[in-house]
């Protein structure tokens, strides 16, 4: 507790000079939103979960962080870390530490237009790389290859639609206990959320996800429902909240996440950078 208050304090102390954000968090389905370039952009979430068929692991709370900072033409970089906690039953001791890090590009290659039929396009790869320490089920041992194809629609002005469809091409992407195992396969996954913004501060909507190998020995057949939102605090700062549950050893059998997603001001100015070049 000590150490998250160390960590989230001085977080409390930029929130003036944040700007507006967007994110989709909790839910797993990304959106084809992308940090605007120069800007960083941060995202926090603490997710514990009551798991299924990892006797003798019975519980994992997962405390992740994500930094993006956007690139110009649309791109962004993101990198993200988490930390996890592992129970187990008696007898067994408990595991905690870093798990494995992720990084990876995401690009918006089509953005929505007005009275257009066509949805909004985004894709991102991500490689995950082994620093979680797999004797202790902290990570896979392995470096993950992860493409995800990103597309999102609106319904009114208030409400959306967003579908993922991605494609691992070895490893897994879970965290933890959460379907890692050390061997390589081929996953395919895909989600879809369904978002409705009931006030400017309150946005509530739900999501199916899942994931699908015919290599068993991944243990990576997954399928999870979410249902949660964001509630904005002020310019800038969100709230993010959601309750999940599902079937399957990759997913939880219940669990609860809260978070927080936050903007910061141009640290790089790219763009006035680029306007004194002559």
């Amino acid at each position: 507790m000590r150490l998250t208050l160390r960590f989230l304090l001085p977080l409390a102390c930029v929130l003036c000079v944040c700007e507006p954000l967007y994110a989709q968090l909790p839910f797993y389905t990304d959106d084809t939103g992308v940090t605007d370039r120069g800007k960083w952009h941060f995202e926090f979430f603490n997710e514990y979960d009551a798991l299924q068929l990892q006797v003798p692991n019975l519980r994992q709370n997962t405390a992740n962080f994500k930094l993006n900072y956007g690139l110009p033409h649309n791109l962004e970089v993101d990198v993200d870390s988490p930390y996890l906690s592992i129970y187990r039953t008696a007898g067994n001791q408990p595991s905690s530490g870093i798990g494995d890090t992720n990084l990876g590009i995401k690009a918006n290659f089509h953005k929505e237009s007005p009275g257009s039929h066509a949805p909004s396009l985004a894709a991102s790869i991500y490689i995950e790389f082994p620093t979680g320490d797999a004797s202790q089920q902290l990570g896979s041992g392995l470096n993950d290859y992860w493409l995800n194809t990103i597309g999102q629609k609106s319904l009114s002005e208030k409400t959306r639609i967003t579908a993922n469809i991605g494609y691992l091409f070895a490893g897994n992407t879970s965290t933890g206990v959460l379907g890692t195992q050390n061997t390589r396969g081929h996953v395919y996954t895909g989600g879809l959320s369904l978002l409705h913004d009931f006030r400017p501060s309150l946005t509530l909507g739900g999501e199916i996800y899942g994931g699908y190998t015919t290599n068993g020995d991944l243990g990576r057949t997954q399928f999870q429902a979410m249902a949660g939102g964001q509630y904005a605090i002020r310019k800038g700062l969100s709230f993010c909240f959601g309750l999940l549950g599902g079937k399957y050893v990759a997913s939880p059998r219940i669990g609860g996440q809260i978070g927080f997603a936050m903007d910061f001001p141009d640290f790089f100015d790219l763009s006035s950078r680029h306007s004194t070049v002559q």
